[in-house]
């Protein structure tokens, strides 16, 4: 295996234990020797994790290649600290080849430190010794002179000179552990770097479990304990998160993730969490990710939801002062703007805690940090007194020039990122195509059926479950609606666009149309429609985010086809529906559109049901050729397909007609007898 080749081997094993490193933290190197293709002559080199990479993931993509005595004989040319920052623009003259990951603020740390092999790396265990208040002693106490403490210090080209000139001055040292921030380990192969770190994490949590104290959080507080019963533990959940979600996207929109992990709700029952929580995270790839502390609801676990709401408010509006204020006392007039004031961490006695980020991966990654903070706080109390970084220092880190690079280099975001749709009926046809183009424009999908099987899969075929999800919900059932909105609701915070899909269809004329068919058509198209919208709107209106209902109504509302009085009434109820929800909801800023396909052949469920061979046994056709029937009696020849009524709903749900509401848009191909009037 290639020097190169175990470096990837060697990260991936590392990034895949939380416990060892975090999704996207820490980096690993290996130096080596190749040929330059140029004058034939060995070059050595420095393959590094580039910037934003995860080593749990890391392909040889992800590597920044350098040339080795290029990258040290920035050395020579180093401004001093002061002007660190400029060093990371002349690693882009160091480099090998073309392809690969930009360099990162790290490089100099892998790249001055004399091994052939270096990690660095964020272990709980690692920051916990970093984080204590009386750090470098319980390093020496721990691992003797086998790892130097470093004292904190902002990642860059000093930093990797520091490191350097430590490990020359210690050669028994095989890593060191950097305050407030992890550690670094070196070794001569990969095999014997990989031992090293992982001897180092296991040592320090060894010592932790066998020193520390047997409660480092204290007590429990009274009343603070975890809602024993985990159906009513998610339901007061579900009842909180629009109303968390609205205060965390008051500046920006965004996307949560929900937690009860007994390790979060241990921690909001113990006596030292308040004191804990305002302290903040210290390692800067925990805080860019959960801001500089969290917001903790003040109030035992069985205040009712109502008074929890009322004191989230109030909260949110102290945090967003508190947040304000640590920018202005802080911030320079070269610092980036303020990035908005709102919490991406909001903790729950007795339920647990919600994250928020841009995306569902980001918010689900917010929440995984934070735990790890927990952690890190137990092992450093359990030992001493967890004493993080300043908040100047988070400050330097959260508003420093790379980063906000870094983020501006970031892909503009999708139509649709950050809105959440919940999709009935999509489990196949019409609404898988509707919930399959909403995904592909960024949204996070949850994919609404009767069939829950088939509605996993589906969302399956989307991606994983930052994606999309699969619920179980007969339409007709107000109890299973809102168990399918309060799924959706916990696993990416609320809901932004609702899809009324699901439907069924009898052909059948008058005499022939029962009362049960009657019954059957309106309660899932008319009454479903109905209950989904009552359902959803609570979630919509409690955001304060505004939002979008679509109901998938048809060219029948309008038009008075032969042999389906129950479908088409039951249609023109929904079309009726979408007037009158527009007017109703419009005050909160939800809009309410429709949309009228007809002769959805190809990909319908409904038609595949039976729906299908009825219509053609009316206009005398085959059932292989309804599809091509219905197109040429449209005035553009053309066959509607599913994806065509999902472009119409990506088009009503997205920012180019955000001042449309109450329309109907017919996708028929031409229908002149259904045109609305």
């Amino acid at each position: 295996m290639t020097t190169k080749h175990e470096l990837l081997a060697r990260s991936n094993r590392l990034g895949a234990e939380p416990h060892i490193t975090n999704y996207a933290g820490g980096n690993t190197s290996a130096k080596g020797t190749e040929t330059d293709p140029v004058t034939g002559e060995p070059v050595e080199l420095l393959w590094v994790k580039g910037s934003g990479g995860d080593l749990g993931t890391l392909t040889e993509q992800g590597l920044a290649v350098l040339r080795l005595d290029r990258m040290r004989a920035l050395v020579n040319v180093y401004p001093g600290v002061d002007r660190e920052d400029e060093m990371v623009a002349a690693f882009d003259y160091c480099l090998h080849g073309s392809g690969g990951a930009a360099p990162s603020i790290d490089t100099a740390m892998h790249g001055l430190v004399d091994a052939p092999h270096v990690d660095h790396l964020h272990p709980d265990a690692g920051i916990a010794i970093a984080t204590a208040v009386d750090g470098p002693a319980l390093t020496a106490e721990i691992f003797g002179e086998k790892v130097v403490w470093v004292p904190w210090r902002r990642p860059g080209f000093q930093l990797g000179l520091d490191i350097a000139e430590m490990k020359a001055a210690n050669p028994q040292a095989i890593g060191c552990i950097l305050g407030g921030h992890g550690i670094t380990a070196w070794g001569d192969t990969s095999d014997e770097c990989e031992a090293n770190s992982r001897w180092i994490i296991d040592t320090a949590q060894a010592h932790i479990d066998e020193h520390g104290a047997a409660e480092p959080f204290g007590g429990v507080r009274t009343g603070f304990e975890a809602i024993a019963d985990e159906r009513e533990r998610r339901a007061k959940a579900a009842a909180l998160a629009p109303t968390i979600r609205g205060l965390a996207s008051h500046d920006r929109p965004m996307v949560g993730h929900f937690s009860d992990d007994e390790r979060v709700l241990a921690f909001l029952a113990s006596e030292k969490a308040p004191a804990l929580a305002e302290l903040g995270t210290s390692c800067p790839d925990h805080f860019l990710r959960t801001k500089v502390r969290p917001m903790l609801l003040d109030l035992p676990a069985d205040a009712d939801v109502e008074a929890s709401i009322q004191r989230l408010r109030e909260l949110h509006e102290q945090y967003r002062a508190d947040y304000t204020a640590y920018y202005q006392a802080h911030a320079t007039p070269d610092s980036p703007a303020i990035r908005g004031a709102d919490p991406l961490i909001v903790l729950v006695p007795g339920v647990g805690m919600f994250s928020f980020g841009a995306n569902k991966q980001t918010a689900r990654v917010a929440g995984e940090f934070y735990l790890n903070a927990i952690n890190v706080m137990r092992g450093a109390e359990a030992l001493s007194t967890y004493a993080p970084i300043s908040d100047a220092e988070k400050f330097r880190i959260e508003y420093w020039a790379l980063e906000e690079a870094k983020l501006q280099r970031m892909p503009k975001p999708k139509s649709h990122a950050t809105r959440v749709a919940f999709v009935t009926g999509a489990a196949s046809g019409i609404g898988k195509a509707i919930a399959t183009r909403l995904a592909t424009e960024g949204a996070c999908v949850v994919i609404a059926d009767l069939d829950l099987e088939k509605a996993r899969a589906a969302a399956a075929e989307l991606g994983g479950t930052d994606v999309a999800i699969g619920v179980q919900a007969n339409v007709t059932d107000a109890a299973q609606i809102d168990a399918a909105l309060a799924e959706a609701v916990l696993a990416f915070g609320g809901v932004d666009i609702v899809v009324n899909n699901a439907g069924l269809s009898l052909s059948k004329p008058l005499l022939e149309t029962t009362e049960a068919d009657w019954d059957l058509q309106h309660d899932v198209m008319a009454k479903g429609s109905f209950l989904v919208a009552k359902a959803a709107a609570r979630i919509l209106i409690e955001q304060g985010m505004g939002g979008d209902v679509i109901y998938i109504s048809s060219k029948n509302s309008v038009f008075a086809g032969p042999n389906n009085i129950a479908y088409s009434a039951t249609k023109a109820d929904q079309a009726h529906q979408v007037r009158l929800l527009a007017v109703e909801l419009g005050e909160h800023g939800v809009k309410v559109n429709g949309i009228n396909p007809d002769g959805v052949v190809r990909g319908s469920g409904i038609f595949a049901s039976g729906w299908g061979a009825n219509r053609a046994a009316t206009y005398g056709v085959e059932e292989e050729d309804l599809g091509t029937f219905y197109a040429q009696r449209t005035i553009l020849k053309r066959e509607v397909l599913p994806e065509h009524v999902a472009n119409a709903v990506a088009v009503l749900t997205g920012p180019d007609l955000s001042h449309t509401t109450g329309l109907h848009i017919p996708v028929d191909a031409g229908v002149a007898a259904a045109f609305l009037r």
